[in-house]
């Protein structure tokens, strides 16, 4: 009987933790909040300034402030795809194994020595 090559188990493959992903989320959601809340403090400096320009920069604040809460909440809820949804692995599958990994024979099997003295 030919025994299967044993498939490695590999860490890289593991996705991140739940807890790992939420922090990351949360992160970003804390960074594009600061960059709105800056928007919205250059927009006020500017008009209190008269600043030249100020038809291009109000409606790029504004923008700012407008389109960045959206992207946030929208980014803040998003989950990475699962692994069996991912368009790459709809290309490339992995050859599976059925055999549970480093499976032997009883011929295969370490035998252990007994030593007896006499």
């Amino acid at each position: 009987m030919k025994r299967q090559a044993y498939q490695p188990i590999l860490i890289t493959d593991a996705s991140r933790s739940q807890g790992d992903q939420l922090n990351s989320r949360q992160r970003r959601y804390v960074l594009m909040m600061g960059i709105r809340v800056a928007c919205i403090i250059v927009g006020a400096i500017l008009v209190g300034a008269n600043a030249p320009l100020l038809w291009l920069w109000l409606p790029l604040c504004a923008l700012g402030m407008v389109l960045i809460p959206w992207l946030a909440v929208l980014l803040a809820n998003d989950r990475p795809p699962k692994e069996e949804h991912r368009l790459a692995n709809r290309f490339h599958r992995r050859h599976t194994d059925d055999t549970p990994p480093m499976s032997l024979t009883a011929e295969e099997r370490p035998h252990k020595v007994i030593d007896v003295e006499p």
